[in-house]
């Protein structure tokens, strides 16, 4: 009886112990969980986008100044390459002093403002607008990355006989005229043709195909024109010096676009799990594009010819990759390996002009291509951040029956095209006035490692 006495005398205290927590402990345990999961997410989105920047990064050097030097003669491998690593550092600099403010800052219809100069406010918060799980300072360096190697794109058309000088001039002016506009109207808050943040005409670019591979693509064809032939072309050889450093070089581009499109996601999401099986796809079925049509018109694949359709289908897939689902994805890589190489193989030998590494033809045409198709084949099945004020999917190309799309994808070429055409024949002709934007005849034949730098090197005889 007393061992009873007892226990009845603890019940109440057992029974307070067992009740649940108060309401406001609850409520202190989902915020702390939400928190936590808050913080972890955005650790890992961070981390991604750190590495995808850093992939970007090596796109250009080493990845297109192996590409594009070994394409060369030997006598201009130091000057080709230089071109793509110069651009790395002076890209830099103008970045952050304008260059992300002018992309990025403000919600004007065509550039950005002053807002980010100097990067005043850029740090370790995130900007709501563009990347809310990652610091601003993460978003502004990867962006960055892409203000470095568009304009290198431009290089491989002007390439052995470009004033080294006029290149740098060129290319600064090249950021503020053509890619910080364009980059805002596509990617900025407000732009005229940002799909996400309140454009007018939504045009449909993932990664970059209107405001890298459009922009550097045309610019590249206005700038060998404008320059003209180099001496001896088309009727001396002027074959790849070494097709091994090439093959290197393409090799690091195709890893490196992983984080060039799949990074675009702007965290570790599938959205990003989707561009990056979208990627490989599109450059795996350009590659065999190439070749299947080069070995059809010239009886024999080659190496060239594989690394140079990689390369199409990686430029054609950029627009769309966070947009389609794995087959049409092969489709485009597919479409861009052949187009391409017909731009190469026949248009560009049927109107004359010089071309050096095919930049307009690979990234001008395939980034086009990519653009237009991306209007086709986009679903929201794979991208569902398009709803209207009911929380309802919107249609997003002709796969899901809004073909309208495909008009406003030509828009955003229409203008890509006509801001590289105006703009990059207006910065030659005042590089051309103020420096002169062509070697010499001597200088030329004697190489650009000499007469432009005063150094020779090669790594493998061709």
């Amino acid at each position: 009886m007393t061992l009873g006495r007892y226990l009845f005398l603890f019940l109440p205290v057992l029974a307070w112990a067992q009740a649940p927590p108060a309401p406001s402990s609850i409520d202190a345990r989902l915020a702390a969980l939400e928190s936590a999961t808050k913080s972890a997410q955005s650790a890992g989105d961070n981390a991604w986008m750190l590495v995808s920047a850093a992939l970007v990064l090596m796109m250009t050097g080493p990845g297109l100044a192996l590409f594009y030097g070994g394409l060369v003669r030997r006598k201009n491998v130091l000057s080709t390459m230089i071109q793509s690593f110069i651009l790395m550092a002076v890209v830099t600099v103008i970045w952050a002093i304008v260059g992300y403010s002018l992309a990025f800052g403000g919600d004007s219809s065509f550039i950005g403002d002053f807002r980010f100069a100097l990067l005043n406010g850029v740090g370790a918060a995130p900007n709501a607008d563009y990347a809310p799980t990652i610091p601003h300072q993460t978003f502004m360096v990867y962006q960055l990355m892409f203000a470095i190697i568009t304009p290198a794109l431009i290089s491989g058309a002007f390439a052995e006989r470009m004033k080294f000088s006029a290149m740098l001039l060129f290319m600064i002016l090249w950021g503020l005229i053509v890619y910080f506009p364009m980059a805002h109207m596509v990617w900025g808050k407000g732009g005229l043709l940002s799909a996400s943040l309140g454009g007018k005409i939504p045009c449909f670019d993932f990664a970059g195909g209107t405001v890298v591979h459009i922009t550097s693509g045309v610019s590249a064809l206005m700038c060998a024109l404008f320059l003209g032939k180099r001496i001896g072309y088309p009727s001396d050889a002027m074959k790849p010096h070494s097709l091994v450093i090439s093959f290197i070089g393409a090799c690091l581009l195709w890893v490196g676009w992983f984080g060039f499109n799949a990074g675009s996601a702007l965290a570790a999401s599938g959205l990003a799990t989707s561009a990056f099986v979208a990627t490989h796809f599109g450059a795996a079925a350009g590659a065999l594009g190439w070749v299947i049509a080069e070995w059809v018109h010239n009886g024999k694949p080659s190496v060239l010819g594989g690394i140079s359709g990689c390369v199409a289908g990686l430029v054609a897939i950029t627009p769309a990759s966070g947009f389609v689902t794995p087959f049409p994805a092969l489709l485009i890589g597919f479409a861009a390996g052949i187009v391409c190489f017909v731009m190469v193989a026949a248009v560009k030998q049927r109107f004359g002009y010089d071309d050096s590494l095919d930049a307009f033809g690979v990234h001008g045409i395939g980034g086009t291509l990519g653009a237009l198709l991306t209007g086709v084949f986009a679903t929201n099945t794979v991208n569902d951040g398009f709803k209207d004020s009911s929380g309802h999917l919107l249609p997003l190309g002709l796969v899901d029956g809004h073909g309208a799309q495909i008009v406003n994808q030509a828009i955003g070429c229409a203008i890509s095209w006509g801001l590289a055409i105006v703009g990059t024949f207006i910065i030659l002709k005042i590089c051309d006035a103020v420096i002169g934007v062509r070697v010499p005849k001597q200088e030329e034949i004697a190489g650009l490692d000499l007469s432009q730098h005063g150094e020779e090197g090669y790594i493998f005889e061709g």
